[in-house]
C-alpha cells in the first residue's frame, strides 16, 4: 500500500470517526459507521508503519484497538455479574418480583434502595471498570501517533494524542468526550496533512584541488 492511499485511508476512516460521534446516541447505523472508521484508521496505520519502516506505529494502534475491545466487554460483564449477584442475593428469582417491589415501595425509600441500589453499584463498577481500561488504550493511541509524527513531520499528530489522553481523563466529568471528538477532527486534517518524504540527494564528492 502506497503512501498516498495509506493517508487518504486513514483520513476517511478519522472523518467517520468523528461523524459517529456526533450521533453517538443515535442508531445501530451510527456504531456500524464508527467500526468501519476504526477499521479504515488501522489499515491506514498499517500502511504508513510499512512506509515508514516503523512498526511501532500499527503495533501500538492494535493493541489500544485490542484493550479497547476487551475493556468493553470486561465492563458489560462486571455489570451483568454484579447485578445477578445482587438479585440472588436480595432473593428475586423472576423480573416481574422485581418490578412489583418498585411498584409496592415507591414511597419507602430503604426499601427502594434495596431494589435499585444494586443496578447503581453495578454500574459505578463497570463505569470504573471502563474507564481504566479507556486510560490504557489511549497511551497505546497515543504512542502510535507520536511514532507517527516523528517519522511523518506532520505534528498535529503528537497534539492529536495528547488531546485524547487528556480527553480520557476529563470522561469523568463528561467535558473529555468533547476533547475526544475535537481530536477525532484534528486526526483527521493530520492524516490528509502527510506530504512523501524528499527523495535524499546522492552525496557529491568535492572538486580535486587545482594542480600545483
Amino acid at each position: 500500500m502506497d503512501l498516498e492511499m495509506s493517508k487518504n485511508l486513514g483520513g476517511i476512516g478519522a472523518l467517520l470517526l468523528v461523524i459517529s460521534g456526533i450521533g453517538m446516541f443515535g442508531t445501530v447505523y451510527v456504531g456500524l459507521l464508527g467500526l468501519i472508521g476504526i477499521i479504515l484508521v488501522l489499515i491506514a496505520m498499517k500502511g504508513l508503519s510499512d512506509y515508514y519502516k516503523e512498526g511501532g506505529i500499527f503495533n501500538n494502534a492494535l493493541y489500544g484497538f485490542i484493550v479497547t475491545i476487551v475493556g468493553g466487554l470486561t465492563c458489560v460483564g462486571v455489570m451483568v455479574v454484579t447485578i445477578i449477584m445482587a438479585i440472588s442475593t436480595l432473593g428475586i428469582t423472576d423480573w416481574t418480583d422485581w418490578a412489583m417491589g418498585i411498584q409496592q415501595n415507591a414511597m419507602d425509600w430503604n426499601a427502594m434502595w434495596s431494589l435499585i441500589g444494586p443496578i447503581i453499584w453495578a454500574a459505578i463498577a463497570a463505569l470504573v471498570v471502563l474507564f481504566i481500561f479507556a486510560i490504557i488504550a489511549v497511551i497505546f493511541y497515543r504512542k502510535s501517533l507520536s511514532l507517527l509524527s516523528k517519522k511523518s513531520g506532520v505534528n498535529m499528530f503528537e497534539t492529536t494524542g495528547l488531546l485524547l489522553l487528556i480527553g480520557a481523563i476529563l470522561t469523568i466529568i463528561l467535558v473529555g468526550f468533547i476533547l475526544i471528538w475535537i481530536a477525532g477532527i484534528l486526526l483527521t486534517v493530520a492524516f490528509f496533512s502527510i506530504r512523501p518524504q524528499a527523495a535524499q540527494q546522492p552525496a557529491t564528492a568535492p572538486p580535486p584541488p587545482p594542480p600545483q
